[in-house]
């Protein structure tokens, strides 16, 4: 491929755009990507964080969004090498003791676990699973685009608008189905008592019994691996080690996509966009950062619930009170004394994770943006409430703090993994109200990151609808 004909440069190969590039490729244009790293990937990358032998994912673990994609499944990636690990649970809610929360695939066994919420829950997600065909694209598309499916969605989307809190507390009567569905909304990085959360609450619920919450084979790095190889497949390719500080560092082309955060695109392009771009992407707000923990154990957690011995996704943080406090506290600025822990045992499904008979475990929890606070301890307290002893199986461990995430990725910025904040008109209209998620002012600039609708997760679909949104103008 001429650097001289391009059709398009993307900058950034995270899975949105190297999405992007893979589109765009596959409808017969010349593509090059260009990342800062040595390797391409962004939140989707594995590294011996510890030891040798243990492949710790370095930020996205496990990928409900990517099982349901639309982009990755339009570009086949099974056939370049992607494989997903499924638990038997896609994802489990410890209470004290022996009791917990747990969703099955089924609708129908879920829902015999929840005692007095059962039927409930059934009525609740049965309908949403049966026409999840319908409402897939409506997950993975503008919040404002009209939806497919009206009455469907309708049933949907009203219970969407609530706070997850509100729907949780006036729908269930137990706590385990109270908990359960609040550890799915607490996704969302925002207080459960926000109006839109229990949106979240929703679509990963119904993933979870629609696609199941697997963990990428070999670590999430595949899908990175996957993506470069369909593209490749197709004539693009990827340069590593070229960071892009400004438009002059870039090879001529007919457009450009950026998976960057949309103040890291104000600074690279400078005059090329005007000044009520540059006032938007500093406007734009920030969602809470993460403190994160990758551990390698001598053995699996001893973890005080069966149900929890079966998945691969643990939520802790104990009653929907209880998430709803740590939630709330994050986005008052404070620090969480008890927080809310999302928790991945990718190697109970993955071999390929760590030496036999040893396992990886990752764990993360919401801390205020720029968080400078060490939160080992107060994780490390939640894990020995579930699992009681765990310490004695850690080999070696190692903490990721927002400035580490940073440092990592310059998109993460205050250890924002979202880029940016999911609440508000900011969630309906991402990044800010305009016409079209993806364009800029110039129409040959293009923003393809997770700042986009529909927003974050590993799914590849804001870099997708980007590079269509390229095909239908600049690239016709």
């Amino acid at each position: 491929m001429s650097t001289a004909a391009l059709d398009a440069v993307v900058v950034g190969a995270g899975p949105n755009g190297l999405a992007a590039a893979a589109v765009l490729a596959k409808a017969g244009k010349s593509v090059l990507v260009l990342e800062r790293n040595a390797t391409p990937g962004g939140g989707t990358r594995t590294a011996a964080l510890t030891r040798e032998g243990f492949a710790h994912d370095v930020c996205s673990a496990i990928h409900p969004m990517a099982a349901g994609s639309p982009v990755f499944e339009e570009l086949e990636l099974t056939r370049y090498g992607l494989e997903f690990c499924h638990p038997e649970l896609p994802f489990v809610q410890p209470l004290e003791g022996e009791r917990a929360g747990a969703l099955h695939r089924s609708v129908e066994d879920t829902a015999r676990g929840l005692g007095k919420d059962g039927p409930v829950w059934r009525r609740t997600f049965g309908p949403l699973v049966e026409g999840f065909a319908r409402l897939r694209p409506v997950l993975y598309q503008p919040v404002t685009r009209p939806p497919l499916a009206p009455l469907l969605m309708a049933r949907f989307g009203l219970n969407s608008l609530r706070s997850a809190f509100a729907f949780a507390e006036e729908t269930f009567e137990e706590p385990e189905a109270k908990a359960l569905f609040a550890g799915a909304a607490a996704h969302s990085f925002c207080a459960l008592e926000s109006p839109l959360s229990a949106g979240f609450g929703f679509a990963l619920t119904l993933l979870g019994h629609a696609v199941g919450w697997p963990a990428a084979k070999g670590g999430s790095q595949s899908i990175a691996r996957a993506l470069q190889a369909c593209l490749e497949a197709h004539g693009g390719r990827v340069e590593t080690g070229r960071e892009v500080t400004s438009l002059s560092l870039l090879p001529p082309a007919r457009a450009y996509l950026f998976d960057t955060s949309p103040r890291a695109l104000s600074a690279i392009a400078g005059d090329a966009l005007p000044p009520r771009f540059h006032r938007a992407a500093h406007a734009f707000r920030l969602a809470p950062g993460v403190f994160k923990l990758d551990y390698a154990l001598s053995g699996p957690m001893p973890w005080l619930s069966p149900a929890a011995h079966r998945t691969a996704t643990l939520h802790l943080g104990g009653t929907l009170r209880e998430i709803a406090a740590s939630e709330a506290a994050v986005a008052q600025g404070q620090v969480p004394e008890q927080p809310y822990c999302l928790v991945a045992q990718q190697s109970l499904v993955d071999s390929t994770r760590a030496p036999k008979g040893q396992h990886t475990l990752w764990v993360y929890c919401h801390v205020p943006n720029g968080c400078t606070v060490d939160m080992t301890e107060r994780i490390e307290a939640q894990l020995e409430r579930y699992a009681p002893g765990f310490r004695d199986l850690v080999l070696q461990k190692v903490a990721t703090s927002p400035a580490d995430f940073q440092a990592y990725n310059p998109n993460y910025l205050g250890g924002d993994i979202s880029c940016g904040a999911l609440d508000g008109l900011q969630l309906l209209m991402r990044p800010w109200p305009q016409r079209s998620s993806w364009a800029t002012p110039n129409p040959k600039l293009f923003l393809c990151s997770a700042a986009t609708a529909p927003g974050p997760a590993v799914h590849g679909m804001c870099g997708a609808h980007a590079a269509r949104l390229a095909l239908r103008t600049v690239l016709r």
